[in-house]
């Protein structure tokens, strides 16, 4: 408990206080948000805030999830570190894709082609790895088996597993994405799910099957540093949201929100709770499935469903302020956390 502590503790500080120097750092060199003309009119306003912000809290996170293990001297975990990877590779490709968007002044960095192949690379090192590297007892940080509240079915082999993950990783990161549209709606979205994984990891170590085998016991192979490492991001965003609230002082950009989609899928797959993020993550894939349904409807008939997707840009033609769908969506989201939390429980609820 204490390295979850710890690591939620200096995330927060880092990111705290590391943002409004990045905020100067970006300011001076003219690292700002390109808007899209064709988009919602409001938001040519916010054309030049400081964006790539999600370089400070994804280093905060690694920093934060080091100083738990360095504080109580515990060594890091396969587990850990893979989930770290996948952020840290994904919110790479983010990078990227930031960076070609401020060097050529446009809204559209990367091709969508190069940006998905970015995703899959990193998606496939992480798949092939997540099934290996067993500890003592046998137990590698995931199965090749699809889980809901653990894991489920036969296995669908290591090939319909990579693919099953890449499916994951990519949908995720990319839902994470669409959310990142007003400021501070992915930041605190994504944060309830965080906080979400933080009880998942505690209370799988404390039903660890290693510890003590019973019916409901978990074959989660670290939770505890998975705990550590959803602790990490949770207090580096929280300390990023702090500048990344309406009115944002700084943006995250496709770097954090790419990381912040791959971490959560990391996660879902190390906790063996693939399914339940779904439910979890509930507004995130309400937003994605807003954007599906706006261009497949328009393909067919020509029409469009809502006034613009994503979801929260049709209540901003609406004419409802930019804080009140920030605040209505977060409410969703948290929601949707405390569904997957109470289903995620339900299995050790007392039955009659």
């Amino acid at each position: 408990m204490t390295n979850i502590i710890i690591a939620g503790a200096v995330g927060l500080i880092l990111s705290m206080l590391g943002t409004p120097l990045a905020i100067r750092l970006f300011s001076r060199r003219g690292i700002g948000q390109q808007v899209r003309e064709e988009g919602v009119q409001a938001h040519l306003g916010k054309r030049g805030t400081p964006t790539m912000g999600g370089t400070v809290f994804v280093l905060a996170a690694l920093l934060a999830y080091g100083a738990s293990h360095l504080a109580t001297l515990t060594p890091i975990t396969v587990s850990g570190m893979l989930v770290l990877f996948l952020m840290t590779g994904l919110g790479a490709v983010g990078f990227l894709d930031d960076f070609i968007k401020i060097y050529k002044q446009r809204s559209l960095g990367l091709r969508s082609g190069a940006k998905a192949l970015g995703q899959l690379v990193v998606g496939a090192v992480f798949a092939v790895l997540v099934v290996r590297q067993p500890n003592v007892y046998g137990i590698t940080p995931a199965e090749t088996r699809v889980s809901f509240l653990r894991d489920i079915g036969p296995s669908i082999g290591i090939v319909g597993f990579t693919i099953w993950v890449l499916i994951m990783i990519v949908g995720f990161s990319n839902a994470v994405n669409l959310t990142d549209g007003l400021d501070g709606l992915a930041s605190g979205a994504t944060g309830t799910v965080l906080a979400a994984y933080v009880l998942i990891g505690n209370w799988q170590l404390r039903n660890n099957c290693i510890d003590q085998l019973g019916p409901n016991c978990y074959w989660v192979r670290d939770p505890l540093d998975l705990a550590v490492v959803a602790a990490a991001v949770l207090g580096a965003l929280i300390g990023f949201l702090w500048w990344n609230a309406p009115p944002a002082r700084i943006f995250m950009g496709d770097t954090g929100s790419l990381a912040l989609g791959g971490v959560l899928a990391g996660l879902a797959i190390a906790t063996r709770t693939q399914l339940l993020l779904i439910i979890l993550a509930g507004l995130c894939v309400i937003i994605t499935l807003s954007v599906i349904i706006q261009v497949g409807f328009f393909k067919m008939t020509r029409r469009r469903v809502f006034r613009m997707a994503p979801l929260q840009h049709h209540f901003e033609l609406k004419g409802w302020a930019e804080t009140t769908i920030v605040v209505r969506f977060w409410l969703i989201a948290m929601l949707c956390a405390a569904l997957g939390l109470g289903l995620f429980y339900v299995e050790w609820m007392p039955r009659p």
